[in-house]
């Protein structure tokens, strides 16, 4: 069987993309880590190995020694790329031919983007950093996770953030007018069709591949909130020049986040997410996307992952 390794495996995206993998049992899954942990190691269901992100020869190493065929990053920070490009350097470096895809996990981020939402640019850097080697390699493009809007009554490992949508309290702050469409994927749906991706022979990945969950605008989006749970909500739109400055407006479940995520910083970065909405930057039209590569695979929708959360009998 193939050698997948995900790094960043032991949580968020990457743990349900290592659920997924361990569920087909068509591949042996490794997972990166700075430190290895025997009881998590029991918890995932995949053996941890160690590495230095700040030593690309000790990456290159760990994928030599336990034969590495397909690289899987969802590692993220939004100071730094440097994990990301020591991954794709020792990914090169190594002896097999090793597949890889980046931690993009979004849209097809540009360097201009990084003005707005600083990991853009760190994205598109690694994007370039893989042009420039032999890897035949893929960013996965799933839009915006819809985890945000239904924990924690629909399981998920991604950490509870509300944006723009506070189902809770009911109550919305929609971007710009709330009319452009918007692609929305769960974790879940996400990982189940990469881990069916990684069988694919190399041939036949693309440097950019699509999932499209579900396509909505926001305005509909509310209106389905607003009916599975039976009530009106509170609406605010925020206009384009609020949020070229940094601005959106608080919604009540905000406060409870500031103590790890600053005011300043989230409003910033929801600002940013608030204009890309409005722009467009979420509304794929691809030629071809994963639903058509993998047709039994199915993503559920916003209306049903909603329901699932919120829906009062």
């Amino acid at each position: 069987m193939p050698v997948v390794a995900v790094a960043g495996g032991t949580g968020k995206l990457g743990r349900a993309i290592v659920d997924a993998l361990n569920a087909t049992k068509q591949s042996t899954v490794l997972v990166l880590a700075r430190e290895s942990s025997e009881l998590k190691e029991k918890e995932i269901g995949s053996k941890i190995v160690a590495v230095d992100y700040g030593n690309v020869a000790n990456i290159t190493e760990a994928l030599n020694i336990h034969k590495v065929d397909v690289l899987i990053s969802t590692v993220f920070s939004v100071q730094t790329n440097d994990a990301e490009l020591a991954l794709i350097e020792a990914a090169d470096r190594a002896s097999g031919k090793i597949r890889f895809i980046t931690s993009s996990w979004g849209i097809p981020y540009t360097k201009s983007m990084g003005t707005r939402f600083g990991p853009a640019a760190h994205k598109a850097e690694a994007v370039a950093a893989l042009e420039k080697t032999s890897l035949v390699f893929s960013s996965v493009h799933p839009g915006y996770f819809l985890d945000y809007f239904c924990m924690p009554k629909v399981k998920s490992y991604m950490d509870p953030v509300t944006t723009f949508i506070d189902i809770q309290n009911n109550i919305a702050a929609i971007p710009g007018s709330g009319d452009t469409p918007v692609v929305f994927t769960h974790t879940w749906d996400v990982a189940k069709f990469v881990a069916e991706y990684v069988n694919q022979p190399a041939s036949e990945w693309e440097k950019d591949v699509f999932i499209i969950g579900d396509k909505i605008t926001m305005n509909e989006f509310v209106a389905i909130a607003e009916e599975a749970k039976g009530v009106k909500f509170e609406i605010f739109h925020d206009s384009l020049d609020k949020l070229n400055k940094g601005e959106v407006t608080e919604l009540p479940s905000h406060p409870a986040m500031y103590p790890y995520f600053p005011k300043t910083m989230l409003q910033s970065l929801f600002a940013a997410f608030g204009v890309f909405f409005d722009n467009g930057d979420f509304d794929f039209n691809p030629s071809k996307s994963l639903h058509d590569v993998f047709p039994h695979t199915k993503a559920r929708t916003v209306k049903e992952v909603v329901n699932a959360a919120w829906k009062t009998e």
